[in-house]
């Protein structure tokens, strides 16, 4: 009875988005073409790549959601995977099967391998240090500009206020230097008697008796 059988890597951690998964097989039948492919899903729903080869010729193909490329080598098939992102995380079955000539074979289901993809970046950063970030101000920006512009505000206020006390200053000296001169004056008939302008006018009256 012809049989393939199938054996793979049960687990593939990925850190740096490229891997590859080998498919190693047995087969004791007379087939002369073949037909390998990667399948994606416990389902296997989805076909990742394939690889079709005979004595003279052999063909490849991928999913165009993946960076995939089959590789046939003996008694085993190797797929390299590349670009891998996280959300293709999953387990991936090789398929094998006899084309021709009848009759057609093809390999039971096998345990698959889980191919797991870290994230790059995170594993970037636990091996590269961390740079030195410079201290950033604790003041906000918006506080500083708020403060800034109530000053401003105060500083036209003073400006405002003493230019209002400078000018009302000023109107009270004019209204005093406008005084009324109290200095007393003689009566016009004691102007030409000889008296000095500031002597006090002499009582007659005093020697008449």
């Amino acid at each position: 009875e012809n049989k393939i059988l199938v054996d793979q890597s049960p687990l593939l951690t990925v850190a740096h988005k490229n891997t590859t998964l080998v498919c190693n097989y047995t087969y004791n039948g007379t087939g002369k073409e073949f037909r390998a492919s990667l399948h994606k899903g416990t389902d296997r729903a989805v076909e990742v790549c394939f690889i079709l080869w005979n004595t003279t010729k052999i063909s490849s193909n991928s999913n165009k959601e993946f960076n995939c490329e089959g590789i046939h080598d003996k008694d085993k098939v190797i797929f390299n995977l590349w670009n891998m992102s996280v959300n293709q995380t999953d387990i991936y079955f090789c398929k094998i099967e006899a084309m021709y000539p009848p009759p057609y074979v093809c390999n039971e289901k096998s345990n698959g391998t889980v191919i797991h993809v870290k994230v790059f970046f995170v594993l970037f950063l636990e091996e590269t240090p961390m740079p030195i970030q410079e201290p950033q101000s604790a003041i906000p920006l918006w506080i500083m500009v708020a403060v800034t512009g109530v000053l401003a505000f105060y500083s036209m206020l003073v400006t405002a206020a003493f230019i209002n006390y400078w000018q009302k200053s000023k109107k009270n000296l004019y209204h005093q230097s406008d005084y009324m001169n109290m200095t007393p004056r003689h009566p016009p008939y004691q102007k030409h008697k000889g008296y000095p302008s500031y002597a006090p006018t002499r009582d007659y009256t005093a020697y008449r008796s």
